[in-house]
């Protein structure tokens, strides 16, 4: 099988090269449209396929725009829910409307933890989520999840997000690799957040690596942060001390080894780990096969994401179950802040 990959893979990632460098043209020469909203647009997106630390920092900016009593929306084409044809309203600023699996799992987690600052939209067509949000919503400015690629939306600024621990997503294009587009596609970013900084060895390397892509963007850096941790479906976060060790961790993010990874820098060394596929919507077969993984392994506890935990309300877990609430500690956030306000006021 590992020797078919080889040989069929970088044919189609050469294909996949072409086309989008095909579209990027026709966007540039004006050939495609490019459809500017009457409100402020900031996206915030990455090169990669898998988690870059992406969601948290749209946590932040909806947070930092609200301060400025803004009505902020979220625009997201949601992953993996179940009707992706559909335009769901995950939550209208004031109240989640929705649950995970209708609203995706990322939109979901977004519109509980912005609840009272932050409506969220699921729907693959954005430009129309966008004029109905103002229509309806009143909504004066808007967050666009995952949109770098988007580029049928005008934006008034441009976030990246490089994840330290894998920048590149393996140096190769879709599908031999994990890029979206080439590298060269960093020249489109305003500015430059390199999540997970705490985690690489590499870092001035790679600072410098971006900064000969961007000019003279910002380019900062941040670390995700563990903000409590909570039992399943209680309230409220009980501290770290209260947790059932030895403990097993498991989750189906991105980029699995750096939560596990977060895990141990915050003093919780897992006995057990097991990841499943980004978005993975369990079932009560997986949660008892990981359970009883976890005991074997000598595990008291099993500890998850909050992402994860959206999904994982209805389930019987025979174990204690924990939630890690994470956030976005970001180095010289006077910068970013300053970029965001003056987007938001154009």
């Amino acid at each position: 099988m590992g020797s078919i990959s080889n040989v069929m893979l970088p044919p189609l990632s050469a294909l996949y090269r072409a086309v989008t460098q095909t579209r990027l043209a026709a966007y540039n020469r004006g050939l495609l449209a490019v459809t500017k909203l009457p409100a402020p647009v900031i996206s915030i997106g990455n090169l990669t396929t898998g988690g870059t630390g992406k969601t948290p920092l749209v946590e932040w900016v909806c947070r930092t725009l609200a301060r400025k009593q803004r009505r902020v929306c979220i625009l997201t084409r949601g992953y993996g829910r179940t009707n992706a044809g559909s335009r769901v309203i995950v939550s209208d600023g004031a109240a989640v409307l929705t649950n995970a699996a209708e609203g995706g799992d990322e939109p979901f987690l977004l519109a509980q933890n912005l609840k009272g600052f932050a409506a969220v939209i699921s729907d693959q067509n954005r430009i129309a989520a966008g004029k109905w949000a103002i229509d309806n919503l009143g909504a004066e400015v808007f967050v666009l999840d995952d949109g770098f690629q988007h580029l049928a939306l005008a934006r008034d600024l441009n976030i990246l997000t490089v994840d330290a621990t894998n920048p590149w997503g393996g140096g190769k294009l879709l599908p031999a690799g994990r890029l979206r587009e080439p590298r060269s596609g960093l020249s489109r970013a305003d500015c430059v957040v390199v999540t997970r900084a705490d985690q690489s060895d590499q870092l001035v390397r790679l600072a410098a690596e971006i900064q000969s892509l961007t000019g003279a963007q910002p380019v900062v850096t941040s670390q995700m942060i563990i903000k409590s941790i909570s039992r399943m479906n209680s309230e409220p976060p009980e501290e770290l001390g209260s947790l059932l060790q030895p403990v097993a961790a498991f989750c189906a993010v991105g980029n699995p080894e750096s939560f596990f990874e977060l895990l141990r820098r915050g003093g919780i060394d897992p006995v057990f780990t097991r990841s499943f596929w980004d978005h993975h919507h369990y079932t009560q077969t997986d949660v008892d096969a990981l359970i009883q993984r976890s005991k074997e392994a000598g595990a008291q506890s099993v500890i998850t994401t909050a992402k994860d935990a959206v999904k994982l309300q209805l389930h019987k877990f025979e174990l204690p179950c924990y939630v890690v609430n994470i956030e976005i500690s970001i180095e010289e956030e006077d910068r970013i802040i300053q970029m965001v306000d003056a987007a938001a006021a154009v």
